[in-house]
């Protein structure tokens, strides 16, 4: 049974998505204040962590720099709707998803589940490891070599990473990449798949001149493949 964590200052949500969380079969609770939540956190016994973007005490992105510093545990951003900005700064710091609030509980319970199921703790059977070129991608043990030293990817990262490179040299379309990777249907003007690429190509170090390319196929998609 995963153990989810949610940070929020407001207590009254808090109290109400940890019933809610509980009553569909997770282990749930809450911290008002981020500096207590990552206390929280250290304790390594969490699998997820729901964070809200605006907490007076820090906010929610200063808590997931935070969070990514020492811990890869899969991070849900509830972010304010229709504030982009916040979305897109979350994602490019290591944010698994978001959600939009307000938001119904079942939306946030169905995230966590689609984000739990791509990074193991519910997840089929692994994969072939990949091996293109300098980059190695084993997903029995969700690693990711390039040069033979370990990349250090978010969860929604390397499930991204396993979808392109499990197809290299083929065209993946950004609806396929958030339904493999992300676990959740292409949703209009959502930017996700293209943070996430972006980090990839970052961390990577997927310049012009390097070993291995991620193309942008304008109007079709994406495609990993060796130079």
């Amino acid at each position: 049974m995963a153990r989810i964590l949610h940070i929020d200052d407001d207590v009254e949500l808090g109290e109400m998505l940890c019933e809610y969380l509980q009553g569909e079969g997770f282990e749930a609770e809450h911290c008002a204040n981020p500096l207590e939540g990552l206390s929280r956190l250290a304790e390594g016994d969490i699998q997820l962590v729901v964070l809200d973007v605006m907490m007076p005490q820090q906010s929610g992105l200063e808590t997931l720099k935070q969070i990514r510093s020492k811990h890869s545990v899969p991070v849900l951003m509830l972010t304010a709707r229709g504030d982009n900005i916040d979305r897109i700064v979350g994602l490019e710091l290591g944010a698994d998803d978001y959600v939009p609030k307000p938001c119904l509980p079942r939306e946030i319970v169905a995230r966590i589940r689609a984000i739990l199921r791509r990074s193991g703790e519910a997840r089929q059977p692994a994969g072939q490891a990949v091996v293109l070129g300098p980059l190695q991608v084993l997903p029995s043990k969700r690693k990711v070599f390039w040069h033979e030293q370990e990349v250090d990817l978010t969860s929604a990262e390397f499930n991204v990473l396993e979808v392109l490179a499990a197809n290299a040299g083929q065209v993946v379309s950004k609806a396929t990449l958030s339904e493999q990777g992300l676990g959740r249907p292409l949703e209009r003007f959502d930017r996700s798949i293209d943070v996430h690429l972006s980090n990839i190509r970052n961390k990577l170090g997927l310049t012009g001149e390097a070993a291995l390319t991620l193309h942008t196929i304008r109007g079709k998609g994406y495609q990993l493949s060796l130079n």
